[in-house]
């Protein structure tokens, strides 16, 4: 009976690597479309009956972050369905509520029987029975759209930069290029892009002409050169902003200018709130996660073949048994050092050619000078852990640095190519697990 019961968690352990790898190569190699499609979890109905497919906050996190599996009988075009048009509800209410209603609209038990016993009466006196069914009727309607409108309203914290997009944080096809686009560039490609559409050297765009810097940063990034509108599954990218964006950018008569600080801290915003996205799905406690956690967040997009992430999870856990965690000031204040990676390399490369070694006090000195923040000790201790190959407390400045800017852009500057590309890339990483097979001892 034991053995049985090993044999399914086995099986259970075995196809649950099987869909994670699946939805990796989903995320690394699918058209926008098809990664949207498959990770988005609500189809919501609107009040002219339409049906449109939207992302919570959470499913765009999980769309970019490898080895997070979708939620069980969510898929390819499988979707909650929603509706925010109040159909669903209403036959409920209305034999739920009514009386409720009708007491709050100040109608008395004893007005209610004489309407029953003297309805030609009642009928008689011009305009009283209608109004008090429109009454009733309105104040149903005013209830199911404060309740429609509540429900809504659990998608985002206001806070949130996700709750700028529209119907309280839900992403939209347009939405998510748009965001993937924003989180893929690096600022100083905005930067120039804007430069080029300020004619008069202001630093300000309209809305036409952020639409312009918008589509041209869009077709440098994999997610533009890879998208193909599909009329069939409703994911067309329409042009311009979602309405709520507009607004966002350039106010309510849309007649606003928009800076690049402006943009640059849209950027800044939407970044801390993904990082603390992907900081609370590790369920903290007291507000720390794992030093093991911590790593998995930095080899999340790295790439590194599974046997050589299995041998560095390995180092970190073997040192830090009984670790005290680290907050998100601590780990933001470590992702604001990788947005200037490359100043960064540029800094260690001066160091190595100086013939400094790579220790922690050079790498802290480093993120005050380049990225003005302040690295604790015990987040270098955990950076050290997983990068230090050979424990002489040194750091392998080449390879952490090619980890860590493929961590920056989460992935999202590979293109995504299911042809002859796609081949050789997975030959070359066969090639290199089974290398790593015959270079690790048995």
């Amino acid at each position: 009976m034991v053995h049985i019961h090993f044999q399914i968690i086995c099986l259970f352990a075995i196809f649950h690597h099987v869909v994670m790898e699946y939805e990796n190569r989903i995320r690394a190699y699918s058209t926008p479309d098809k990664i949207f499609r498959y990770f988005a979890t609500l189809k919501i109905i609107n009040e002219p009956g339409e049906t449109e497919v939207f992302m919570t906050p959470q499913d765009f996190v999980r769309s970019i972050t490898p080895n997070e599996k979708q939620p069980e009988h969510l898929g390819l075009d499988q979707y909650i369905i929603k509706r925010f048009d109040g159909k669903a509800k209403f036959f409920k209410v209305k034999k739920k509520t009514l009386h409720r209603v009708r007491k709050k609209s100040k109608v008395s038990v004893l007005q209610r029987r004489r309407k029953k016993v003297h309805q030609e009466e009642e009928r008689a006196r011009p305009g009283s029975t209608e109004d008090k069914g429109k009454e009733i009727k309105r104040k149903i309607m005013e209830w199911l759209e404060k309740k429609i409108s509540q429900e809504r309203e659990k998608f985002a914290d206001e806070g949130s930069i996700f709750y700028t997009l529209g119907e309280c944080g839900l992403i939209s096809f347009s939405d998510y290029i748009f965001l993937t686009t924003v989180l893929s560039t690096p600022q100083r490609n905005f930067e120039i892009a804007f430069k080029m559409f300020d004619l008069n050297g202001d630093g300000e765009v309209d809305m036409e002409e952020f639409e312009q810097v918008q589509s041209i940063i869009r077709s440098q990034t994999s997610m533009g050169m890879r998208h193909r509108d599909r009329p069939t599954t409703g994911n067309t990218l329409k042009s311009g902003l979602c309405s709520a964006l507009t607004t966002y950018f350039f106010g309510a008569d849309l007649k606003g200018k928009l800076t690049i600080k402006n943009f640059l801290e849209f950027q800044r915003k939407l970044q801390h709130d993904v990082l603390k996205l992907e900081f609370e799905r590790h369920d903290p406690v007291d507000g720390r996660i794992t030093e093991r956690q911590f790593g998995g967040m930095l080899l999340a997009y790295s790439g590194v073949q599974s046997k050589k992430l299995t041998a560095m999870q390995k180092q970190l856990k073997k040192h830090f048994r009984d670790g005290k965690g680290l907050t998100f000031q601590e780990v933001e204040n470590f992702f604001t050092f990788l947005k200037n990676i490359n100043d960064v390399d540029t800094a260690l490369s001066f160091y190595h050619m100086a013939g400094a070694s790579l220790d922690k006090v050079t790498m802290q000195q480093v993120a005050r000078t380049v990225a003005k923040v302040e690295l604790s000790d015990h987040v270098c201790d955990v950076v050290f852990a997983l990068f230090d190959c050979d424990g002489n407390g040194e750091l392998s400045n080449k390879e952490f640095v090619s980890i860590m800017k493929q961590r920056l852009m989460r992935g999202l500057e590979k293109p995504k190519d299911m042809g002859f590309t796609r081949l050789m890339q997975a030959m070359w990483k066969c090639a290199q697990e089974t290398a790593w097979d015959f270079a690790l001892p048995k």
